[in-house]
């Protein structure tokens, strides 16, 4: 998902791909705007996203009020826990929401399926491509 975005994202070259892992604070202050992809583990964000919102949160505070936003959640089964849980954080950093929570679910209920890698639908690859490209055409506009 996060690599069909990106790759539509790109206007002018300027749009970066890391994964939560990687990301510094330093990365979120030198980006106009973001769009978060994560997995729904639990209801919740995946340990890795929910760490780097830890680790970056206080170190960009006050310093990207009003920066647009998108999300990407991917989930198993409905992906809302999660997009709350990422947009109550992205409300206190005061960015701005550009498009609300893409969620694509997988349906894997089973143990087995949970660990099995994914497949996205390729519907599902399409709508990743259009949000990348709005927020990459938009930020490059100066639409948000």
């Amino acid at each position: 998902m996060a690599d069909a975005a990106f790759a539509a994202a790109q206007v002018e070259g300027e749009a970066r791909l890391l994964r939560a892992e990687e990301a510094l604070p330093k990365d979120v202050l030198a980006a106009d705007g973001y769009l978060f992809c994560a997995p729904e583990n639990l209801a919740a964000l995946s340990g890795a996203m929910k760490e780097f919102f830890d680790r970056c949160y206080y170190p960009v505070l006050g310093q990207v009020e009003g920066r647009p936003y998108a999300q990407m959640i991917c989930a198993g089964s409905d992906g809302e826990g999660a997009a709350r849980q990422l947009a109550r954080i992205a409300t206190g950093w005061r960015l701005k929401e550009v498009q609300p929570p893409l969620i694509v679910c997988t349906y894997a209920q089973t143990e087995e399926a949970i660990l099995a890698e994914k497949v996205i639908d390729p519907a599902d690859l399409a709508r990743c491509m259009e949000l990348g490209a709005a927020l990459g055409a938009g930020l490059a506009m100066g639409v948000f």
